[in-house]
């Protein structure tokens, strides 16, 4: 006969039924907690799957409205736009980020216009449209912060004009979320919002993004501009930069190797904080699934559930179509 034991405090009694469970529970995911990132392309009627990360694609402007309205109407308030260009109109200077008919500019447009209360955020950076694949100008094997600095700016206010309601700075040159505020407030656009890729680490989780975009660096890597893996007293310097600069919403990528920034932010931060779930982390769990080691969707949202666990407010992922209806 087994004695019973004497105990005050039993945890499990608020673990015995779904129903209990989900009374107690302290951090909740929702598709509105989620931002889906999308790679558009020239032409119609394309999607072309990206073979580093099973179930995404490069879709044309017409199968990307199709795409984001679908999930729209599941829940997911936001898409986050990457446009992969033709290498011929790739420049050292990027010039092809200007070009207020470029795809992203039509692609930006085009959303608005089908679907008007979806959130269009559009990254701002170099790297797919340079000819070096670096976020900022390269002179003599060095990234120009203060030149690159420039250009971003009138990157901003390209896509503002197009109608992105918030433009998310990814490149990590110093004084840049100071100078494309200052910028769209003195052009009309004050009520557009900037989602500041503030502690943007230099991971070998980006690879498979990379790969969607053709956009590898063609010589060296990033780590001048992005952050050193090992830091965090330097992401909480970044923070406050961003912070006093005019940042809306703060962010930090990768979203599970840096847990702990994600936490250190949101104990900080004044504003939102979002976290990018990136290619590395999706890919990590579709192979494994694929190989029959884990369950894709039960891995995938526990990944998610993490991260908001850890303080994001908002999570960019390429689960978010997937999640919306799990979620539902």
């Amino acid at each position: 006969m087994v004695e019973i034991m004497d105990l005050v405090q039993r945890p499990r009694r608020n673990r015995q039924s779904k129903e209990i469970r989900a009374l107690v529970r302290e951090t909740e995911l929702t598709p509105s907690d989620l931002i889906w990132p999308l790679f558009v392309v020239e032409g119609k009627n394309i999607e072309q799957p990206i073979a580093s990360m099973p179930g995404v694609y490069r879709r044309s402007i017409d199968k990307l409205i199709e795409a984001a309205k679908a999930a729209h109407g599941r829940g997911i308030p936001a898409v986050a736009l990457f446009p992969a260009l033709d290498d011929a109109l790739k420049t050292p200077t990027g010039k092809e980020s200007l070009n207020a008919e470029g795809l992203l500019p039509r692609c930006v447009h085009a959303l608005k216009s089908a679907i008007p209360s979806l959130l269009v955020i559009t990254d701002v950076a170099l790297d797919p449209y340079s000819s070096d694949g670096h976020d900022g100008i390269v002179k003599d094997g060095k990234i120009l912060n203060d030149e690159s600095v420039s250009v971003l700016v009138k990157m901003a206010e390209v896509q503002c004009a197009a109608g992105a309601d918030l433009v998310a700075p990814s490149d990590m040159m110093d004084g840049r979320i100071g100078a494309i505020r200052e910028a769209l407030d003195n052009n009309g656009y004050s009520d557009r919002g900037i989602l500041a890729y503030t502690a943007k680490y230099a991971s070998a989780f980006y690879g498979p993004f990379r790969d969607a975009l053709e956009s590898a660096p063609k010589f060296g890597d990033k780590k001048t501009y992005q952050m050193d893996p090992a830091n965090t007293r330097e992401a909480l310097r970044e923070l406050e930069l961003d912070l006093d600069e005019g940042a809306d919403i703060v962010m930090v990528k990768p979203a599970l190797p840096y847990l702990d920034i994600i936490q250190e932010f949101s104990h900080h931060s004044a504003v939102p904080v979002a976290a990018y779930q990136v290619s590395g982390e999706y890919s990590m769990i579709c192979a494994a699934a694929q190989n029959g080691w884990l369950d894709r969707k039960a891995a995938a949202l526990e990944a998610l559930m993490a991260i908001r666990r850890a303080g994001a407010n908002m999570i960019l992922t390429y689960f978010a179509d997937e999640a919306s209806e799990w979620l539902s």
